[in-house]
């Protein structure tokens, strides 16, 4: 025990902050601070926007992307990861925020900030790879439409209406439209969506997000528009740390929630980094630190009110855009949001409502690259049934079943590809030293079976159909040296076909047995049922020898009616 503590111990100790971090911030502290200074005017409309979005406030946004950025930034294992309230956390918070009110969400984001630790303590990061492609760009797809759908609200200047499944809200969202019109909060938002999209082709280095958001609550306030309803009073601080939101008694009600908060965090931290990665060279992050991070901040954000966070893809790829190098940047993104907070909180609680919603509107609209899901659904029928599937089930259920049913159809698919690799053919007898007239003999009476590719569940059935219905035989002969993989059931399904054959009358040999495939053939009876009567070989040749002798000994060799031989083109085609 004493032991296993030790190593849990030293594999925490691994994903601590290092010297070589420290010298990386002092590398280019100028270009660092200016990248983050860029990230903070991109990243506060959105924590804004994501904090009113999940139920919980903008002060709670706030809190989130200054603590949970901050550590985020300094015990993740990217240089260049920035952490904060995303979109696609919001989508799985709103139904929480419904069941089990503000302090259900708290309680979540601690629970799954320790899960997060202790995977990052289990070394689970390296499986993030194991995700495919089409899942993650039909998850990425459904996330954009829900972000979407959730600003219709907001956009349209209604109150948002009872529900928990966004395609219902935004039914009734446009039905109160319908009934009593606000086209003042339709005109903020299409105008700052309309600026962010239109102003990303023109000036892309340009953060017109604040600057669109800065005009609209300029215009609201000097019209004096009260139909653009303003985000409302913000504290002028982050609340004292406290754990008064803690309730013991409904921690096992929140353990699949909490799973669920935990399982997105992890999944889209781990695929920020690496997107991170991918446009930079030389970058490359370590998954268990950043897991440790994100647990880290998952743990410290509930404590001052904050949402859960994962690491942001848009405000990433600003910071990778705008020359970050370090940790510097994203540490300089938390602190000036950190500013804001204490100094400006008055003039932030003026900004209207519909103008967030524009923001995640433009968001939503560039989250979906289009190249991307043309070039997944050109790629394979598969690839496309997997991202329409991943992206109708975030949108009419939520994201963990979506990523959930995107692998398990992903892996489905996987085996019958692989498992249509298996070829079962009818292989030539080697002549060697023999006279023709003695092998069209023997090749009356022995048959040669060439297994090619994996045995496993997913292809054995199709080997034993095949293999028991040979006929006009006395000896099975099994080529073995290519099967590539075997699992029990495979084993099974061969131990199965001996046995037909066996209870027939007819002798089976195998040869080219692999050291690997040995064990799972033994634990399942087989490697013996084929040792009963010598009918393990190591060369194809030698089993052919004692097929022959075999013939020869019991008088069987012209027991059964000579067959027609195959011509050439009939034996390519099997």
């Amino acid at each position: 025990m004493t032991s296993g503590i030790s190593r849990a111990g030293a594999r925490l100790t691994a994903l601590m902050p290092t010297r070589t971090d420290l010298a990386d911030m002092r590398r280019d502290p100028r270009k660092d601070l200016l990248a983050g200074l860029t990230v903070a005017i991109v990243a506060l409309p959105l924590a804004l926007g994501f904090g009113v979005s999940s139920g919980l406030g903008a002060e709670a946004g706030l809190a989130t992307a200054v603590v949970a950025g901050a550590l985020a930034a300094l015990f993740g294992g990217s240089n260049l990861q920035v952490s904060g309230p995303t979109g696609a956390m919001t989508v799985v918070l709103v139904p929480i925020v419904g069941e089990y009110g503000p302090t259900g969400v708290l309680t979540v984001g601690l629970m799954a900030g320790v899960m997060l630790v202790a995977l990052a303590a289990l070394r689970a990061g390296k499986y993030m790879q194991y995700v495919p492609a089409p899942v993650v760009e039909g998850f990425t797809l459904g996330i954009a439409c829900v972000i979407g759908l959730q600003q219709v609200p907001n956009a349209l200047g209604v109150p948002k209406p009872e529900g928990d499944r966004v395609l219902v809200v935004t039914w009734r969202a446009v039905e109160e439209f319908v009934r009593h019109p606000n086209w003042t909060a339709v005109g903020f938002a299409v105008a700052v969506a309309a600026v962010m999209l239109v102003g990303a082709r023109w000036r892309p280095t340009v953060p017109f997000s604040i600057l669109a958001v800065i005009a609209a609550t300029a215009v609201a306030q000097v019209a004096g528009l009260d139909a653009a309803q303003p985000i409302g009073d913000l504290p002028s601080g982050l609340p004292a740390p406290s754990l008064g939101f803690l309730d013991l008694g409904s921690l096992s009600t929140l353990l699949a929630p909490a799973v669920a908060v935990a399982a997105l965090a992890a999944l889209e931290s781990l695929l920020s980094a690496s997107v991170a990665d991918g446009m930079t060279v030389g970058q490359r992050h370590d998954p268990d630190r950043e897991l440790f991070g994100q647990g880290l901040a998952n743990i410290a954000a509930p404590l001052f009110g904050g949402v859960p966070a994962t690491g942001a893809i848009a405000r990433t790829a600003v910071n990778v855009r705008t020359g970050a190098g370090s940790r510097l940047a994203a540490l300089t993104h938390a602190a000036i949001l950190a500013v804001i907070v204490f100094a400006a909180a008055p003039l932030v609680s003026r900004i209207p409502l519909a103008a967030l919603a524009g923001v995640l509107l433009a968001t939503a609209v560039r989250m979906v690259e289009v190249g991307s899901l043309r070039a997944m659904a050109k790629a394979t029928r598969s690839d496309a049934l997997i991202l329409v599937l991943t992206a109708v089930a975030t949108l009419a259920l939520d994201l963990v079943y979506a990523v959930i049913i995107g692998l398990v159809v992903a892996g489905a698919l996987a085996l019958r590809a692989v498992a249509k690799q298996a070829r079962f053919d009818q292989v030539p007898l080697d002549r060697g030293d023999h006279s023709a007239e003695e092998h069209a003999l023997l090749a009356e009476h022995i048959v040669a079976y060439r297994i090619d590719g994996p045995l496993f569940f997913a292809a054995a059935h199709r080997f034993l159909l095949e293999l028991t219905e040979v006929a006009d035989v006395r000896v099975v002969i099994l080529r073995m040296s290519r099967v590539s993989t075997m699992d029990a059931t495979g084993a099974l399904v061969l131990k199965d076909a001996v046995e037909k054959l066996q209870r027939r009358g007819i002798l089976v040999l195998a040869s080219g047995i692999r050291t690997g495939q040995r064990q799972v053939l033994d634990s399942v009876g087989a490697l013996d049922l084929l040792g009963q009567d010598g009918g393990e070989y190591a060369t194809t040749p030698e089993a052919i020898r004692a097929a022959r002798d075999h013939l020869e000994t019991t008088g069987v060799l012209t027991a059964v009616p000579a067959q027609k031989p195959r011509t050439s083109s009939e034996e390519a085609t099997r």
